[in-house]
């Protein structure tokens, strides 16, 4: 288990059938959730609280910083509306892609590696 909680992710797309399966009602949840009328990414709901969404943050480049700042900000005022943007400003499935993932995940191991070298006992044989 890693920092983000389990995932059963692997394991169903390891199974063909089951995949099949779980795909179609995945999109329709995502559809379901409404982020994406709002003109957010799945990544911009991460909470910004935790020490390692917020090094992954400070990763981001100046473009990809610039963008989650922008759709933040259109999703507050619709928000504020209480509308959901036009369609043709909504983000579709294939444009929400993971953007800050990897670089969480990043963090996570960076961790887990200082956390094995700083308790490293070293014997002398």
């Amino acid at each position: 288990m890693n920092a983000l909680g389990p995932s059963l992710a692997p394991y169903i797309r390891s199974s063909r059938s089951l995949k099949q399966l779980v795909t179609p009602v995945a999109y329709w949840y995502a559809d379901l959730m409404g982020y994406r009328q709002m003109g957010l990414k799945y990544d911009d709901l991460q909470m910004e609280e935790l020490p390692q969404v917020q090094r992954a943050l400070g990763r981001l480049t100046p473009r990809e910083a610039y963008d989650r700042a922008y759709r933040m900000k259109v999703s507050l005022h619709s928000s504020v509306l209480h509308k959901p943007l036009p369609k043709e400003q909504w983000v579709s499935a294939k444009d929400d892609v993971r953007y800050l993932k990897p670089h969480i995940e990043d963090v996570i191991k960076e961790d887990e590696e200082r956390t094995n070298w700083d308790n490293m006992i070293v014997e002398r044989k």
